[in-house]
Order: C-alpha cells, then structure tokens, then sequence
C-alpha cells in the first residue's frame, strides 16, 4: 500500500450492509442473516468485507443489521471487539431502529445508510465506501479509494469481470476506454460487453465509493423524486450515471492474491449448491482461494478448542481423511473422509463414510452413515446408519435436495425421520 492510498483509507468509513437473508440458502438462513453464515471452516461471510476493510487501513466501520440479526451480532462483539476509541478506530453495531415516523425497516440499501447519516457524520469521514457483507473475495479498498479520488468521479463503483453471458443475473455497467459509465442495466438479457473485450462484461459487486457530503446530497435530491425505491443499484447509481460522473473500477486492479493464487477471487455463495461448491474448492491441492495468507488475514472470532484428533487404528476402523480440511476440536474416530470440509467441533463414530461433506461446527455423524455431497447445518446429529447421496428419490423426499444433487441436512428434517 503506497503513502497516498493508506492517507485516503484513513479518511474513509466502511458502512457494510449486512442486513439480508439469503433466502435461495433456504434452511440455513432460518436462524441467521446470510452474512453470518459459516465458510471456510472458523470464519463467517462478513469476516471477509471487514478483513478486507482492516487491512486496507480503513478503521472507522458501520455494519447495517436486519434480519435474524443476533448470531450476526454476537459473532461481531466476540470477533471484532478489538478497535480502540482512542486511535481514531470504531465497529458500529447499526441493527434497524424505530424513526419518528414508527418505521424501524430499512427500506433499502441506500435508506440504511440514510437512517444513519448522523452516526456517519459524527465520525466527520471525508469518503465512504459502501460493502455488502455477503461475498468471499480478498481485495484491497485503499486502491479503488485512490482511483476515486484521481479520477474526479462522484461514484466508483466496484465491477467483477465475468463471462458476458453469464452477466445476466446482475447489474452490469457499460464503460467507456477510461472506465466512465454509459448506461447501468439491471439483469439485462444481452449485457453490455467490457471495450475491446466482447466476450467479458462488467458486473457490479455492490461496492460504492463516494464523498460523503455528496452521498447525502445525492440521496436527498433521489428522496424528493418520485418513485424513490430507496435504492443505490435502482436508484442512486442510476442517477449519477445520468446527471454526474460514475466510474467502473475492475476487480483484478485491487484484488489481493498470493502466488498461488492465479485469477481473482470472488464467490457469491448464496445458493446451497454455491455455498457446498466454494467450500469443498479450500481442499484442492492448490485452492483458487489462499486461506493461508499471512499477509491478508482474515480476521474472525476463534474459539478455544484443542485440536482435531484422528482415533483407531484397525482395519475398516481407522480414523483418517484424503484431502479434506478438519478444523479444531474435531474428533475423527474410527470414520472415512474423503474431499471433506468439516466445521470446528464436528464429531464422526466408527464406520461411517463421508464423501464431498461440509459440516458445520457441532455436527456429530453417528455409526455407520454414508454421506455423499450434503451440508450439514450447525449442531445437527446424523443418526446411526442414515445413508444419504445413493438414492436421489428418497433423498428429495427426506431432505432438502438441488438439482446437482447437494443434499441440505437440518435438525428438523433429521427430527421427521422418527415421526
């Protein structure tokens, strides 16, 4: 990070809009918000936009909470309470609250932000950059601040570059050669490919950078416009790309990445077949995700366990994985891993067999089970001699079942097999 990028992120608030559900993650967004959803073994979805935020420099940070909000807002009081007051550094827990109207919603992503102008301006940060809490991806905020900033522009926003037909799904941005944004499309059916690259497009990423006088003069000339949706992809974005100056900054120009990682790295885990795939990838041999970066951690709450233990010795009772990741406090006894993922906690008994499983923390697999590509939601107890993955019809019967075949197993789908 140069001189002037660590200048500017020490002017900048992070405000992370950890506020929504997920619901195409079904089941395992039933007790908890998408951002606080558990990936790569010890951490959650949110610990990434904030890592990304504390190794950028930024230490003034905002997190919007909503829905089912508690394990979102536990996990931050136990993983994040290390910022000091005294060196200009705060996390601000923002949950929903009542206004003078008796609304206590937030309407949208921009109006979360509204509700909580006068937290922002308290801190009197010159820029903000706005984050959702709810993608996988390492990237450095200082460098696309820098960009803002040197390229005069009232918004920068935040693009992934993805196959152009595979762009479909979101809102993807038409650039000119020096990056200003033309035209903002919403999920169009032919999107606007990327110049003198046609088969790619940019796609935004639902990251924002402005001036944070402009914000709130922007957000209150969309206020006073009909049909206000409370928006920044519906709203706001659209707005400057008419009347101001809106500018793409690619993903690959900020991305942090190791040398063993190869392309740039963002994941959207918000389906059960994204969130069982991106977890599974962590035990390639060589991982498109570098979870051991010590020069970019990612910073989270880590519980007190001893570490995994791996027990007996005999044959067809032998406690051992084949490229799997294994957290702490797992005991392995007498049980078969194969391409496994297990949460921090988890417990196997002696014959079972699993294969392409993630199991988050506290599960316990008891005897005999075969798993074939299921995820197993927290503190879940798979019953002795339960087989899942062999038979698609009984296993859409029973369980939450994709048309890849992935199996969701939650505590009270296992409770109906008894009743």
């Amino acid at each position: 990070m140069n001189r002037e990028s660590q200048r500017l992120a020490q002017q900048t608030m992070a405000f992370v809009l950890a506020g929504g559900r997920g619901s195409r993650l079904y089941e395992l967004t039933d007790r908890r918000a998408k951002p606080a959803m558990y990936f790569g073994g010890k951490s959650r979805i949110i610990d990434f936009p904030l890592s990304n935020a504390v190794n950028s420099g930024i230490r003034r940070i905002g997190v919007a909470t909503q829905y089912k909000a508690h394990s979102l807002i536990r996990h931050l009081q136990r993983g994040w309470s290390f910022f000091r007051a005294e060196r200009n550094e705060s996390l601000d827990i923002l949950p929903a609250s009542q206004q003078m109207n008796d609304e206590n919603w937030y309407k949208g992503t921009a109006d979360a932000v509204a509700q909580n102008r006068d937290i922002i301006e308290g801190y009197g940060p010159k820029y903000i950059i706005i984050l959702a809490g709810d993608h996988i991806y390492k990237q450095d905020y200082s460098e696309m601040i820098r960009h803002h900033v040197q390229s005069g522009a009232d918004v920068t926003v935040g693009c992934i570059e993805v196959p152009r037909m595979e762009a479909t799904g979101f809102g993807v941005m038409k650039v000119d050669t020096e990056d200003r944004i033309l035209d903002f499309v919403e999920k169009p059916k032919d999107p606007p490919p990327m110049p003198g690259n046609p088969d790619e497009a940019l796609a935004s990423m639902g990251i924002y950078v402005f001036e944070t006088a402009y914000l709130f003069r922007i957000m209150e000339e969309c206020a006073a416009e009909e049909g206000y949706n409370h928006d920044f992809g519906g709203d706001v974005i659209p707005k400057i790309v008419r009347e101001g100056k809106a500018v793409a900054h690619p993903f690959s120009r900020s991305c942090v990445r190791t040398d063993r990682e190869d392309g740039s790295y963002w994941r959207d885990v918000g389906t059960v077949d994204a969130f069982w795939q991106a977890n599974i990838d962590l035990t390639d041999f060589e991982p498109d995700l570098d979870l051991y970066d010590t020069e970019w951690p990612i910073w989270t709450y880590s519980e007190l366990v001893p570490p995994a233990k791996f027990i007996h010795n005999e044959e067809g009772r032998r406690g051992h994985a084949v490229s799997s990741m294994v957290s702490g406090g797992c005991i392995i006894s007498g049980s078969q891993l194969d391409r496994c993922f297990l949460f921090t906690g988890v417990r196997t008994h002696s014959y079972s067999e699993l294969r392409g499983v993630v199991a988050m923390p506290y599960a316990e697999i008891k005897r005999n089970a075969r798993l074939t590509n299921v995820v197993i939601d927290r503190g879940v107890t798979i019953p002795e001699g339960l087989v899942v993955g062999e038979d698609p019809e009984a296993d859409a019967k029973r369980f939450r079942r994709t048309d890849n075949g992935i199996c969701l197993i939650t505590q009270p789908m296992i409770d109906k097999l008894d009743a």
